[in-house]
């Protein structure tokens, strides 16, 4: 019952979500012209129909369609602020790709300010109104916890912190019947684990929670099937394999295995989803600039050295795929035979190659590199999905090969044009593990935010010509 009352409630939401999308959308429209009638919103009717599932899917994919009861107030209005955000940034785009550009900034402007305050004040209501209606005695669940004393602590602790969340406690069943406790944490004791089903039965609850150590000897199938036939919910608290991750996660593979995942990555499906949208964005757009340079950048790398306009080279993108990273030629052609006789003057420490006043470069090259231009058709592996516009420096298969383990987490994301390296004055940096630390922090801390901010910084270095080389 429980559950049918979450869905209808999640439905309820989705739908005063809707009407709150759409009145949003039309007192931008209202204050910033006027009523005009409807043939006044025919021009602009067909990105209100684009703002409407957009709008759903990061509202879900931000998870503020979950069950709040677990939810800070804070953490929800967080992620209203990160969907206006994202959406803003994508409606933006697609009305640029769309060439509406006599589009009114206006009126997405109005809609992002009114939408994230009837938003705010929407859930802010609907917390309230859950906490008064738990303030009467409704809307509580009650579990019954079956453990034993040190493997429940922890979990009736976390409950009894976070009384909001509406969970009662209505007395702990021990694993074994040789049990001599009358109460623990302060929960009566109400037997062993045979008198599930008539505990069950004489009490209301509407979850069983297992706290069962590590490697425990109990085969509790009997006890799943008959809280399924009580139509009783069954929840267990792992308490296996205490590694230190990003985030974990239980769920069903293919819907029929049950398997319990270790992320050491902060990123999850949605928000790879949103970055690809503003890589393909930002390909485009960076093509498009490439285009334009093109007939200059080719005529100038012709008349100054003999060789291919465009050098292509074998890098190491997400989790060791291999693939061609394409820049125009900024070197000699010979630059790769003489690297092994230039070795000793790199001024790089590690896995990593580097030095001043390189002569493999030719005089173009040096503009080209110091200008950031060589990188334009790197725009291309982006679109292709091989690199991203923000992420880790790429490096070479002979880098990977001298790589202490702790550096190699460093792939695990695709590569991108730009990063925390480029933007933290790459050229005072000599010492490569420092390199690898930059890069490790911008995964651990990933957010699209931090996407933007780099790439905003990244245009300061490049027309600043602050650590280019």
């Amino acid at each position: 019952m429980l559950k049918q009352q979450a869905k209808l409630f999640t439905r309820i939401c989705v739908l005063v979500d809707l009407v709150i999308i759409v009145c949003s959308f039309l007192l931008a429209d209202y204050l910033r012209l006027g009523w005009r009638g409807l043939n006044g919103l025919l021009s602009y009717i067909w990105v209100l129909l684009i703002i409407i599932p957009l709008w759903h899917f990061l509202l879900t994919r931000f998870r503020l369609y979950a069950s709040i009861r677990t939810s800070a107030l804070g953490e929800i209005l967080l992620s209203l602020i990160k969907v206006q955000f994202t959406g803003g940034i994508i409606i933006s785009a697609v009305i640029f790709l769309a060439g509406q550009h006599e589009y009114s900034r206006g009126l997405i402007s109005g809609f992002l300010v009114f939408s994230l305050i009837l938003f705010a004040i929407e859930k802010t209501l609907l917390i309230a109104g859950l906490n008064l209606i738990r303030s009467l005695g409704y809307n509580f669940r009650h579990i019954l916890i079956v453990g034993t004393e040190e493997e429940t602590f922890s979990f009736i602790h976390l409950v009894e912190q976070h009384a909001k969340w509406g969970l009662r406690i209505m007395g702990v069943l021990q694993p074994w019947n040789e049990t001599s406790l009358d109460r623990i944490c302060g929960y009566k004791v109400l037997g062993s684990l045979d008198a599930l089903v008539e505990t069950c039965k004489a009490n209301p609850v509407d979850e069983v929670v297992f706290c069962l150590p590590v490697n425990h000897p109990l085969n509790i199938d009997e006890c799943l099937r008959d809280l399924e036939e009580l139509g009783i919910t069954v929840r267990m608290v792992l308490g296996l394999y205490e590694i230190r991750c990003a985030r974990r996660e239980l769920s069903m593979f293919h819907g029929e295995v049950p398997i319990l995942t270790f992320y050491y990555k902060t990123f999850d499906a949605g928000q790879l989803f949103l970055k690809r949208c503003l890589d393909i964005v930002g390909s485009v757009i960076g093509l498009c600039i490439a285009a334009l340079f093109f007939p200059f950048i080719a005529i100038a790398i012709k008349l100054d050295s003999t060789g291919p306009l465009l050098f292509g080279q074998r890098r190491i993108g997400e989790n060791g795929r291999i693939f061609k990273c394409w820049k125009f030629r900024s070197m000699y052609i010979d630059a790769e035979e003489r690297k092994k006789e230039l070795a000793h003057l790199n001024e790089m420490s590690g896995a990593i190659f580097k030095i001043k006043d390189d002569p493999r470069i030719t005089r173009v090259g040096n503009f080209l590199r110091k200008s950031s231009l060589d990188e334009l058709p790197q725009f291309w592996n982006v679109l292709k999905g091989e690199m991203s516009l923000v992420g880790t420096r790429p490096p070479t298969p002979n880098e990977v090969a001298e790589y202490e383990n702790w550096h190699r987490r460093r792939i695990s994301i695709k590569p991108g044009i730009t990063g925390l390296w480029q933007v933290s004055g790459r050229n005072r940096i000599q010492d490569f593990d420092e390199i690898v630390r930059l890069d490790l922090s911008y995964i651990d801390k990933w957010s699209m935010y931090l996407d933007v901010r780099i790439m905003f910084k990244t245009l300061w270095v490049v027309f600043a010509r602050r650590g280019s080389s």
